[in-house]
């Protein structure tokens, strides 16, 4: 699959404008948003790591990941600090936050041939202990909470094409990240159909914008844009979290 400027391999289909708005209640429904297509992916993927030692994509790049460890390590983030990576995929970037000394890391997605490949990948990396599990992060388990920080590259995006309500699924998403997201925890999203405008919008309700991330720019008609939006979200106490 090839790759475009951040090193994504074009799964989900950018839709942001040299203007910085995209079409956002306009996106077609697609396969790439069920949980049937993501389940052939990572079967493929876990059969060619077996057969090949092939790792597979890094969604959105290196670069993504080394963007979101820079950003952890400059504001300090405690090493011990826990972090779940939603939608991990292939596990590479846990592996990367190990690398540089994350010890408390946990990574969920809801296809089990992805965990496999995780759990593949991290043993051949020498790597026991990260916390990896099958979950719909649209129903995480009561155990899922308490993190200090969530991270998400092309989770969102992937939930966005959905054909099944998928703004309902939004929905669920941003009420899922108020669960298992401590207050004043940090939210790092990475996307590509979704303008900073519309994130802010979308996360508006016990979020607030810490930190907007630099990313690639490119230029067309005399305008400028950025091919992804990089945000840091912090979680607003709320009056549950008061009663709670």
């Amino acid at each position: 699959m090839n790759a475009d400027a951040e090193g994504h391999s074009g799964a989900v289909v950018p839709a942001q404008s040299p203007e910085g708005s995209s079409a956002a209640d306009d996106f077609v429904p697609s396969a790439l948003g069920t949980r049937e297509h993501w389940d052939a992916v990572y079967e493929r993927e876990l059969r060619t790591f077996q057969e090949y030692g092939d790792t597979g994509e890094i969604w959105f790049g290196e670069e993504s990941m080394n963007r979101l460890i820079r950003w952890m390590q400059k504001h300090k983030i405690p090493l011990d600090a826990s972090v779940l990576d939603i939608g991990t995929g292939n596990g590479v970037f846990l592996v990367e936050l190990v690398k540089h000394g994350f010890s408390n890391i946990t990574g969920i997605d809801y296809s089990p041939s992805a965990i496999k490949l995780s759990a593949s990948i991290l043993e051949k990396e020498g790597l026991s202990n990260i916390n990896l599990k099958v979950e719909d992060f649209l129903s995480p388990s009561t155990k899922l909470s308490g993190f200090h920080v969530c991270v998400d590259k092309g989770t969102y995006d992937a939930i966005s094409l959905n054909p099944d309500n998928a703004v309902e699924k939004r929905k669920q998403y941003v009420m899922s990240l108020s669960r298992v997201l401590e207050v004043k925890g940090f939210f790092l999203i990475t996307s590509c159909n979704w303008t900073k405008a519309e994130l802010l919008d979308a996360f508006s309700e016990g979020f607030e914008l810490f930190e907007e991330l630099p990313t690639p720019k490119f230029s067309f008609g005399g305008r400028s844009g950025n091919t992804v939006a990089a945000l840091v979200f912090q979680k607003r106490e709320t009056s549950l979290d008061k009663i709670s």
